[in-house]
């Protein structure tokens, strides 16, 4: 069986037109640079949401005063609406997800609700990059708002290193 002309000019049309898609797209990718190193991701049901640190010192320790300015000023944030934030329903699940220069660190997550008063997204998670997914209801607070803290934490020194905030926001009736 031979091919027709038009046969081998449409295949040739396709590779070149592939070839140009697939270089294009290198070209692309590679101008925008490195990802952030730092971008931690929540995901509430099929969402994902990023955020850079509220709260980080270049990978030093956060010291007692700056730790205490960061949570009056998340606090100033949150009143404003400023912090990232994600619709969230009782039936949707949580997670969490870190880079792995954090997860090798150590890292935690927890909500400002649940039946505590405080609810973990994440615990002692050094080397994991994802917290698994959590129920929203049994994280949420009856506000509407929930605060959702990740904190980036040397696990040998218990040092803070870094610490991110996102709202979880629930439809009111």
């Amino acid at each position: 069986m031979s091919l027709s002309t038009r046969a081998i000019a449409a295949i040739g049309a396709v590779v070149v037109i592939g070839a140009g898609t697939v270089g294009g797209s290198i070209a692309y990718a590679n101008s925008q640079g490195e990802p952030p190193e730092n971008v931690v991701t929540l995901t509430v049901g099929r969402t994902s949401i990023t955020s850079e640190p509220f709260c980080y010192n270049d990978g030093k320790a956060l010291q007692q005063d700056v730790l205490a300015k960061c949570q009056v000023d998340a606090k100033k944030a949150r009143e404003a609406n400023k912090l990232p934030s994600s619709d969230v329903l009782a039936s949707d699940r949580i997670g969490v997800g870190v880079p792995p220069s954090v997860a090798d660190r150590g890292w935690f997550a927890f909500t400002d609700g649940g039946t505590q008063g405080q609810a973990p997204l994440a615990q002692d998670t050094r080397g994991s990059t994802w917290s698994g997914s959590v129920l929203a209801s049994t994280v949420l607070n009856a506000s509407g708002t929930t605060t959702v803290t990740v904190v980036e934490a040397d696990q040998k020194s218990q040092e803070i290193l870094g610490i991110w905030y996102f709202e979880l926001k629930t439809p009111q009736d």
